[in-house]
């Protein structure tokens, strides 16, 4: 048995909820990392005995446009699957339905389903600190739960949203590079939508861009930034959807 751990994460926090979510399995475990721009997902070639985990975060309702177009070149032939969203103390909305239609339009069964919280990544004011010890401690009661579950239940997980999905709405926040950029590229090496031009690295595709500010968290230099005002602007508008503490919830 393999566990085959693909994900998005594109400032840690859902790696942080994947690795928590399979502590419970002793085997080998496989990291593949959806963003990177190699049709990495082609290759893999699953056996009867494996798993497959997914983990990506919520933007805006959904699961970004470029995890599900890579996503769908899997072949799952009947094996098991566990999902994770994750989202940033809002609402997951119709993501995690999403993530199982596309998985089992594979040929995926996706036995088990987990919606995680962590930090919002654009607006790390709320959620803030987590997976915090509390959300560790339940991640890890329903980490077992999902491996018992996957062991010896045959089904597919009932899980929450609408469908057509929710539209998808775009953060109209997007980062810029300052004088710190050394130009070194590795945000355009890294960007998952080819938002930064090859010739100038400071320039950025707004138009592509996602807002999932994975060059921000991987800049050596921290050049790159979201305009303090429009964030402090954006803080209080999301005020009542993002306050107070969201809980993890998982579903069969």
């Amino acid at each position: 048995m393999k566990i085959f751990a693909l994900y998005f994460s594109p400032t840690g926090g859902t790696k942080k909820v994947l690795d928590i979510m399979i502590s419970a399995w002793d085997c080998e475990k496989k990291y593949i990392d959806i963003s990177d721009k190699r049709d990495i997902l082609l290759d893999i070639s699953f056996s009867e005995s494996d798993i497959c985990v997914v983990a990506v975060p919520t933007f805006s309702g959904r699961v970004p446009g470029f995890v599900i177009s890579k996503l769908r070149k899997l072949q799952g032939n009947g094996i098991k699957a566990m999902l994770i969203t994750t989202y940033g103390n809002r609402a997951f909305d119709d993501a995690l339905l999403e993530l199982k239609d596309t998985m089992e339009s594979c040929g995926f069964i996706c036995s088990c389903a987990v919606a995680a919280v962590t930090r919002h990544s654009v607006l790390p004011k709320y959620g803030k600190g987590r997976p915090d010890f509390a959300d560790v401690e339940k991640l890890k009661q329903f980490s077992l739960q999902c491996k018992e579950r996957i062991l010896n239940t045959i089904g597919s997980a009932s899980v929450p949203g609408n469908r057509p999905y929710r539209n998808y709405i775009p953060i109209p926040i997007k980062p810029k590079a300052n004088k710190r950029c050394i130009g070194c590229g590795l945000c355009y090496q890294k960007c998952p939508v080819h938002a930064i031009e090859q010739n100038n690295y400071k320039v950025c595709d707004k138009s592509k861009c996602i807002s999932c500010l994975q060059c921000v968290a991987i800049c050596p230099k921290k050049a790159r930034k979201i305009n303090p005002i429009i964030l402090k602007i954006a803080e209080i508008k999301m005020k009542n959807l993002c306050g107070g503490r969201k809980q993890n919830r998982i579903f069969y």
